[in-house]
């Protein structure tokens, strides 16, 4: 009898075993099929916040209207939400049914000062005013999709709260294209202001939608992954005179002209980048009034990207003595200031990124995941991960049928999302968070 007993219970547990894999439903945890289930529930809604959030775009520390979209979606859901952090940074937490470990998912909020050139029924025309100038608003880099995918996560993973172990804290970031001058904000201040206090991750997440490689396609890398970024300026200052008695005077555009080619020089000459790569850049050239004017007075706004952190203090110490230098050969002044708001190199936990490689896999295809070069771009993410591991990845977003070497890159007035990737962006991030909390 007790044979017979065990012979029922072991074919009672093999049919068991024998519909779980047939119906691919998990006898617990959540299964993928549950997750796939849930993102397509959302894709809809994603695509309509995104592009909503696309129209109405905002610089940075400016995103009032952004945060309270977030804030009133999160607080729907019956999350803790928290507002008005490193001004209008949200996060929100969410504690599944069972216990777990405790990470972080990432989206940024901000847009770009730049004129939008994509013909969209949802194109952005808003102006506003930047550095003293009337500029465009566009979410030229994607955070609008970022915001609106971490909000169809959001929801997916509170939908799914009964079977999920651990917790989840979610942040929602503005400025991560960096605070306006005299201000703090980012991912800086948002650590500075407790975000981890009360609920500490043990690993963060974050991703970010990449012009350049096919649409849907994920790109990562072990280890460094993007560049550390200063911003600085350079005051050079001359002595105003007429245009047509430059003798008379000290023209700074001339001294500011030929400091910015004395800058190219550092990293082509003057750094060994065999190993690791550097840039510096001038991507602002302000100064005069009038054409027959010679004006007392230019400011050079620039750049610096680097992946070391002696090669940086080292480049930095050579721009100051090229337009110390320059500016003094002709009769002017120049003095470089760091903006000391800056952003470290992006560094991918090596152990981690194994971790969740089959999770992107699973997401978007063996075939359609691939290890990138270093990028010189960068990110306030690494202030998230200065004590905790995080991993950081790219989703392509040009379109599948067009030259991705010819796609407008991020920053740009013409950057176009292909769509399609967006659901692909969502079960990556979703994969990343649900294997990682039920052990897998």
């Amino acid at each position: 009898m007790m044979a017979s007993v065990r012979t029922l219970s072991a074919l009672a547990l093999s049919a068991l075993v024998l519909l779980t894999s047939v119906s691919g439903v998990a006898l617990a945890g959540i299964s993928q099929r549950q997750l796939d289930e849930a993102i397509a529930n959302v894709d809809s809604k994603v695509i309509t916040w995104r592009r909503d959030i696309h129209q109405h775009p905002e610089l940075s520390n400016r995103e009032e209207r952004t945060a309270r979209l977030v804030a009133d979606h999160l607080q729907s859901l019956g999350l803790e939400v928290k507002t008005g952090i490193a001004h209008h940074g949200v996060t929100a937490v969410l504690r599944g049914g069972k216990p777990g470990p405790v990470i972080a998912l990432r989206a940024d909020m901000d847009a770009n000062p730049v004129v939008e050139e994509v013909d969209l029924p949802f194109k952005s025309t808003f102006t506003t005013e930047y550095l003293g100038k009337t500029v465009g608003v566009m979410h030229a880099c994607g955070h609008d999709v970022h915001t609106a995918n971490l909000m169809g996560v959001a929801e997916v993973l509170t939908n799914l709260r009964a079977d999920l172990p651990g917790t989840v804290l979610f942040i929602f970031q503005p400025a991560e294209e960096g605070p306006p001058a005299g201000e703090e904000g980012g991912a800086g201040l948002m650590m500075n202001e407790g975000i981890f206090d009360e609920v500490t991750p043990e690993a963060v997440f974050g991703l970010h939608v990449f012009a350049g490689f096919p649409a849907g396609q994920i790109g990562y890398r072990s280890g460094p992954l993007m560049a550390a970024a200063d911003m600085f300026r350079i005051d050079v200052n001359g002595k105003a005179s007429h245009g047509s008695r430059p003798w008379a005077g000290v023209d700074p555009i001339v001294a500011a002209s030929q400091i910015v080619l004395g800058l190219q020089t550092i990293v082509s000459r003057q750094i060994d980048i065999s190993k690791l790569p550097a840039v510096v850049t001038i991507g602002k050239f302000d100064g005069g009034v009038r054409s027959n004017i010679i004006s007392d007075k230019v400011t050079l706004y620039g750049t610096m990207r680097t992946f070391d952190a002696d090669v940086r203090l080292d480049i930095i110490d050579r721009m100051r003595r090229t337009a110390e230098d320059i500016a003094s050969s002709s009769g002017a002044t120049a003095t470089l200031s760091m903006d000391p708001y800056n952003y470290p190199v992006t560094v991918n936990h090596p152990r981690l990124t194994e971790q969740v490689l089959p999770s992107l896999r699973k997401a978007a295809g063996a075939d359609r995941v691939e290890e990138r070069p270093l990028e010189m771009g960068a990110e306030d993410f690494p202030y998230y991960t200065k004590d905790i591991p995080g991993f950081f990845f790219f989703v392509g977003v040009t379109p599948r049928d067009q030259d991705p070497t010819q796609a407008a890159v991020n920053h740009s007035g013409k950057f176009y999302v292909d769509e399609t990737a967006i659901p692909v962006a969502s079960r990556a991030l979703l994969n990343i968070a649900v294997d990682y909390l039920q052990g897998q």
